[in-house]
């Protein structure tokens, strides 16, 4: 029902915009994304050109977001949608097409090849008084599937600044194809960010190759597979499947901290599960933020690696 006064209010909105011409008093070419690290890229190539328009807001859960009518309206105007593969593009951008046919959609993510939301399974030796497990990392050769996200795949490729970077190109040429005048501008900004994530990714690599760190970081909800992936890290999660543990898997959660010396639990703030605090508590830790969905995600990226840096010393 919800739904269906939405689109309701949304027809009435739009045919009022094309009634009375409506059109960005700012010039600017419109575009509309899903996530606020997406407008970051977009307007970092497109500069003072494009006015991005995001869909999930900050403090927005990307899984369950229902846009407002309002966005809706803003949608009608845009001539390109950038998706990324999160869950409520999912349930909307059929919707979003039809309330703008004309507004090209485009998936930046659809050459990258997807990872799968993995449960680890924890190794503990009997030595140290914990549980014996067997490795189901990529390592150990078994996955089990996040459901919910992308069929069990993992949607937070923009969370790989290598990944990004093919993002970019996809965002680049769609740019110049609706608004070749301006081509030269576009390239111009988009090299000097790709040199700027060149920067990034090198920097990440110097601050993970020390052989003395732990290289591995515990997260409630599993967002950082790519980013563990380009830089040999390993993701373990405290979410299996969507959903928080059972109690077998958390008591063999707090023992592999506690035998490994792993003593910070990262959470995204758009997720604050009481479980993590008592976890943190058991392994005489704390919980720290790791925000994937920060707009500013070059400084982002920055904060949140020497984060996960500081933890595994």
């Amino acid at each position: 029902m919800k739904r269906k006064i939405i689109l309701v209010l949304v027809c009435i909105f739009v045919v009022s915009v094309f009634c009375t011409g409506n059109t960005p008093e700012s010039g600017k070419l419109q575009v509309s994304v899903s996530i606020l690290p997406q407008k970051f890229f977009v307007e970092k190539i497109g500069g003072d050109l494009v006015d991005a328009m995001v869909m999930v807001p900050p403090g927005g859960d990307p899984h369950i977001y229902e846009p407002r009518p309002q966005q809706m309206v803003e949608l009608s105007r845009s001539k390109l949608y950038f998706a990324i593969g999160i869950d409520f593009e999912h349930s909307w951008l059929e919707r979003f097409s039809s309330a703008n046919p004309d507004m090209k959609i485009i998936h930046t993510g659809e050459n990258i090849e997807k990872i799968a939301m993995q449960q680890v399974e924890l190794e503990i030796s009997k030595e140290e008084g914990g549980h014996e497990g067997h490795d189901h990392s990529e390592e150990g050769g078994h996955e089990h599937h996040h459901h919910g996200e992308e069929g069990g795949h993992d949607p937070h490729i923009w969370l790989s600044p290598p990944l990004v970077s093919e993002q970019l190109q996809i965002i680049l040429q769609n740019l110049i194809q609706i608004d070749p005048g301006n081509e030269n501008v576009y390239r111009t900004n988009y090299d000097a960010f790709i040199e700027e994530i060149d920067v990034l990714d090198t920097e990440l690599k110097n601050m993970f190759s020390d052989g003395n760190i732990k290289k591995e970081f515990i997260v409630f909800h599993p967002a950082w597979g790519y980013f563990a992936k380009a830089y040999d890290l390993r993701q373990i999660p405290v979410e299996i499947e969507g959903k928080e543990p059972k109690p077998r898997d958390l008591i063999k959660l707090i023992d592999y901290a506690k035998t490994n010396k792993i003593r910070i639990i990262f959470v995204q703030p758009q997720i604050s599960p009481q479980t993590v605090s008592m976890i943190a508590n058991e392994i005489g830790g704390e919980v720290i933020t790791a925000d994937p969905l920060a707009e500013n995600w070059l400084e982002n990226m920055n904060i949140v690696a020497k984060k996960f840096r500081d933890s595994m010393k």
